[in-house]
């Protein structure tokens, strides 16, 4: 069943934030965005769509099958699918610099396995381009389709499409777009999206005289991809001119570009590496952003969070920035607001962080401010606390209640449903507290107005959220502790088991490293607020993994206090307990051996691939009884 289209309107503009969507409406939303997409009637920004709402279905499911296939043609091609002559998958995507490396070690490895020096591979980076995928065999020209069958759409070719660069037909994989310089002064005022243009020059139905100009005046092309223009050079120059490159490639074509792809060259390299059901391994595209945009303030509205902060949203003038209209972004705290002179009427210089968050860099025209005296959401009196302005209500202030309820089970992670909508749905009806929630039955649901099925559902992830396996750190992180995030809750669970923590003093807390007399008072009258909450959900047994113990019998004076190592072979003992171990006492273990491996840690019947790694990278080799007898 697809999303209402009031629901998809009110996700576009925002009405509705991302945070606040279920698994379940996420991934429809996807799945239509993509849709859109395909038929080049994009709803959203491929911007947004690949940066906000796919990233975060990768992040809550990462096995969906939109992530694990390629995208299904959109409507308008012919029902009749035919196998293309070479198969043409998606291109893996990379946000960071971070990615892009964990791609070349992944090239290393593979060098390494099928005994290639990795200094001898080519890396070539090639233009992004943002139009409609297809594959020319000379005679005929066919959609992707899902990779291995695809669409005839061969007309294309026969209405006049030339090919770019007058290269001729026949070049296998490539794309058909439209020169940008031409789509801006000829066409963006009636399309808002060169996408949108480009599906009239394929769909069957008649060319209009837009789309019959474009293409005689070869302003609309099938490009291959053999025919861009390319950077060829080794793993390192790909290493020491990365930014460069990615400046040069962005702008190498006058088409729509939105990344630049990195491949290797090497052919035995391309058939170790092979590919899943959605991309090749041995290819990924960098994404990147550097846009910004004076942007007029329209108002600055107050928002409660669950902390009883206090923070300012500025409402802006849309306006398309990384091919995203932007309506808000958060101004911080109003001690900024104050400062800077943020309110209506002033203008803001705006980004895209990493280009999925709008964030204000600066204040270019500043204006009297406006400064909430009462919370919006109970009408206490705020105050001032160093630049934070505060409701301190914090027992009664429905806004901070919904937003503590919606953060438990955030964290726990482990269940659907109880994002904001059912939460404030909840405390319409009298539910304040978590152990409430956990004490409803499916017919509670019902008479509260959820549907049967809905009912149902609800309680079944309550079931799941108690019976999953999580981490006692992670359960005790969504209690909402100040200064009791999930680094903190795990650091102090090694000092102190789960069912004791409670009797913690400031100095005992004090005394752990990492932690000061600040946050331990903090941390000890937050430990007193939700004592009674914490053993009233207790009684459900929900399903902990302890945190090993390291406070008396545990030994960190070592020598591999902080190094990195592998484990490999048949251990003595089960090789996950020897990492759990590991990790309690300080060692960082890791799954594969690289340069920043310290040590390679063996048992019996090793495989001869971590070994030729570990000689590779210098890597000191320690067998099991050793590795004991260093631990004590």
């Amino acid at each position: 069943m697809s999303l209402s289209k009031g629901l998809i309107q009110n996700i576009i503009q925002q009405k509705i934030l991302l945070g606040d969507l279920s698994n379940d409406d996420l991934a429809k939303f996807c799945q239509q965005a993509n849709s859109a997409y395909r038929q080049g009637h994009p709803i959203i920004s491929d911007q947004d769509y690949d940066f906000i709402y796919l990233a975060e279905l990768k992040k809550r499911l990462p096995q969906h099958e939109l992530l694990q296939f390629i995208e299904p043609e959109g409507q308008g091609f012919s029902d009749e699918k035919v196998l293309l002559p070479e198969i043409m998958l998606s291109t893996e995507k990379a946000y960071s610099w971070g990615e892009i490396h964990k791609w070349i070690e992944r090239l290393q490895k593979s060098c390494l396995e099928i005994n290639i020096n990795s200094k001898s591979i080519q890396i070539k980076a090639t233009p992004k381009l943002d139009g409609f995928a297809g594959y020319d065999d000379g005679s005929h020209l066919y959609t992707r389709g899902d990779g291995k069958k695809g669409s005839d759409i061969t007309r294309v070719f026969d209405r006049g499409l030339q090919v770019f660069n007058e290269s001729g037909r026949g070049q296998g994989a490539g794309e058909i777009v439209i020169k940008k310089s031409y789509f801006d002064q000829h066409l963006s005022d009636k399309f808002e999206y060169p996408r949108n243009f480009q599906a009239s020059l394929i769909k069957e139905k008649p060319l209009d005289e837009r789309a019959r100009q474009a293409i005689a005046e070869s302003a609309a092309l099938f490009v291959p991809f053999a025919q861009l223009p390319k950077w060829l050079g080794s793993i390192e120059e790909t290493i020491e001119n990365f930014d460069k490159i990615i400046n040069n490639i962005s702008l190498a074509v006058d088409f729509d570009v939105d990344g630049v792809v990195f491949e290797t060259t090497n052919q035995k390299l391309k058939k170790h590496m092979g590919a899943n059901r959605k991309f090749h391994r041995w290819q990924i595209a960098f994404k990147e952003n550097k846009d910004k945009a004076q942007v007029k303030v329209l108002g600055v509205t107050p928002q409660v969070g669950r902390t009883g902060k206090i923070t300012p949203v500025a409402e802006l003038e849309p306006t398309l920035l990384s091919g995203a209209t932007i309506v808000r972004a958060t101004g911080h705290h109003y001690g900024l607001v104050k400062e800077q002179g943020l309110g209506a009427g002033s203008v803001v210089e705006l980004t895209r962080s990493g280009l999925v968050i709008p964030k204000i860099i600066k204040v270019l025209k500043s204006v009297e401010t406006n400064i909430p005296s009462y919370c919006p959401s109970c009408k206490a009196d705020l105050v001032w606390q160093s630049d934070f302005l505060m409701c301190v209500n914090h027992s009664e202030c429905p806004a901070q209640i919904v937003a503590r309820m919606e953060y438990f089970f955030k964290i726990l992670a482990n269940n659907d449903g109880f994002g904001i909508a059912t939460i404030e749905k909840l405390y319409e009806h009298g539910i304040r507290k978590i152990s409430k929630i956990y004490q409803l039955s499916e017919y509670d649901f019902t008479q509260m107005g959820f549907g049967d099925k809905t009912s149902a559902n609800l309680l079944n992830q309550l079931k799941r959220s108690s019976s999953e396996e999580i981490e006692d750190w992670r359960f005790l992180a969504a209690f909402g502790i100040a200064r009791m995030g999930m680094g903190n809750c795990e650091n102090l669970l090694k000092f102190c088991s789960i069912k004791d923590i409670f009797e913690l003093d400031m100095l005992q807390i004090a005394n752990i490293d990492g932690f000061a007399v600040l946050s331990a008072e903090l941390i000890v009258d937050g430990l007193k607020s939700v004592r009674d909450e914490f053993d009233l959900l207790s009684s459900y047994e929900f399903n902990l993994e302890l945190t090993p113990l390291n406070r008396n019998n545990l030994d960190f004076s070592h020598p591999l206090v902080g190094k990195k190592i592998v484990f490999t072979g048949k251990m003595q003992g089960s090789r996950d307990d020897m990492k759990k171990h590991a990790k309690s006492i300080g060692i960082q273990v890791v799954s594969s051996v690289t340069g920043k491996t310290d040590y390679l840690i063996v048992g019996d019947n090793v495989g001869q691939k971590k070994i030729e790694s570990a000689e590779k990278f210098n890597v000191e080799v320690i067998k099991e009884r050793d590795y004991i007898n260093m631990i004590g």
